[in-house]
């Protein structure tokens, strides 16, 4: 039963980052592969506040790594969109690469060996369920706040601005101004997400936000379908679930880790090929 509540709380964490960057791609059009260190940013934040100021309570702690990502995404998205807007792409993969180097090589967040030792806020047999109904909410909230946004006045804004941004500037829109804000958004709920998971793991390795996350997390929300709301939670269930269900099968390690590189690249072929829209997505644009 445990083993299925972790599984149920990576999801939601999961639906979390996947949905927050299906904003920044998917709806704002921003070329970005530095998603996953948004997520680091806010676990290593409130585990390193949790275990060096424990008088905080564990909802500032994670405030606060929300907090960081999002000052970290004004920082980079306001100096690299001010060159081009192609331009984030490159500067987001130097500053994941950047920051996972720091991040090794400083003896306060634990160097390559991670981060331990994380206080833990929920102690007891019901930690599980807790957890993962915490979780849970934060990621029906996460996605139901972006849908509410792209639905709404705003999200039709971000349409014109994604896909006519001449056409948007000539109209005397701030285009620059409300990429960052998508981008500060989105970012933002990747480092609650990474507060949450420092809290539930109680460790953090700086291996886990490597440039093969970023790919998982576009996965998903390629899968799942790129501009819808519901998208991302589909393509995180899959992307989790199928990995955890080849277990079941008792197969032995050399032979099981390739298989379950094989399935991902054939189901990312596949759905390439047959829906390139993603399993939720429709024709057209994203919507």
């Amino acid at each position: 039963m445990e083993y299925l509540i972790t599984l149920a709380v990576l999801i939601a964490l999961n639906v979390i980052l996947a949905a927050s960057y299906n904003l920044v791609i998917g709806y704002g059009g921003l070329s970005t592969v530095a998603h996953p260190i948004f997520f680091a940013i806010g676990a290593y934040t409130t585990g390193l506040l949790s275990i060096h100021v424990p008088e905080l309570p564990a909802l500032a702690n994670v405030v606060l790594g929300m907090a960081a990502a999002v000052v970290a995404s004004v920082l980079l998205a306001g100096s690299s969109l001010r060159v081009s807007g192609d331009y984030l792409l490159i500067a987001s993969l130097g500053f994941q690469l950047g920051l996972l180097q720091l991040i090794r090589n400083l003896e306060f967040t634990g160097g390559p060996g991670g981060l331990s030792a994380i206080p833990g806020t929920i102690v007891g047999p019901m930690r599980g369920p807790l957890f993962l109904l915490i979780c849970g909410g934060a990621a029906l909230a996460c996605v139901l706040i972006i849908r509410a946004i792209v639905k709404g006045p705003y999200g039709r804004a971000i349409g014109a601005m994604r896909d006519e941004e001449l056409a948007f500037t000539a109209l005397g829109r701030n285009a620059m101004s409300m990429k960052i804000v998508i981008f500060a958004i989105g970012c933002g709920m990747a480092g609650g997400a990474g507060g949450l998971y420092a809290y539930y793991f109680q460790y953090i390795s700086p291996d886990q936000f490597e440039v093969l996350a970023s790919a998982a997390v576009l996965t998903m929300v390629v899968l799942g379908g790129m501009g819808t709301p519901f998208g991302p939670v589909v393509g995180a269930a899959l992307l989790l679930a199928i990995p955890q269900a080849i277990t079941f099968l008792h197969l032995p390690q050399n032979i099981m880790a390739p298989m379950q590189g094989i399935i991902f690249t054939l189901l990312v072929l596949v759905f390439l090929f047959l829906r390139p829209a993603g399993i939720l997505g429709g024709k057209g644009h994203p919507r």
